[in-house]
């Protein structure tokens, strides 16, 4: 099922245009990311979202889950930001799968402009015009910070 809250069904690619969390990431996001797409398939590998773009009411019940889950603030956001600091709301970040599409962007994603950023997070991708180092984990990343 689609919906319009950025959520992502299984089994979606980067070329879902009719699916939100897809279509309304950033346009040299997408770009990028389809770029690496095509190159991977000729290795047999295929880029799968798990989530992109998302509304921060979205965003906002993610981080409420994650304190429910974790125990506190603290400690979700090691893995989820709040929507006026989250990359996903702005349509600058992407998580993807599988495994094997993860690892293939490890070695390859440089290239295309697109980094690991945090450590903890082997599927969370941002299009960076140079690399920058790997953050622990997001409660380390200062762009998140209030």
């Amino acid at each position: 099922m689609i919906t319009s809250d950025g959520a992502v069904p299984a089994g979606t690619t980067v070329f879902a245009d009719h699916v939100p969390g897809v279509a309304n990431l950033a346009p040299a996001l997408l770009d990028a990311l389809r770029r690496a797409a095509t190159d991977a398939a000729n290795d047999g590998i295929v880029f799968h979202v798990t989530s992109g773009w998302r509304t921060p009411e979205y965003q906002d019940r993610l981080l409420r889950e994650a304190v429910a889950r974790h125990g506190s603030e603290e400690a979700a956001a090691r893995w989820v930001a709040p929507a006026k600091t989250s990359a996903h709301v702005s349509g600058d970040a992407v998580d993807l799968g599988p495994a094997e599409a993860t690892a293939w962007l490890s070695a390859h994603g440089a290239g295309y402009g697109l980094y690991q950023i945090y450590r903890n997070e082997p599927w969370h991708y941002e299009l960076r015009s140079e690399a920058v180092g790997m953050y622990a984990d997001p409660s380390h990343d200062p762009r998140l910070w209030p």
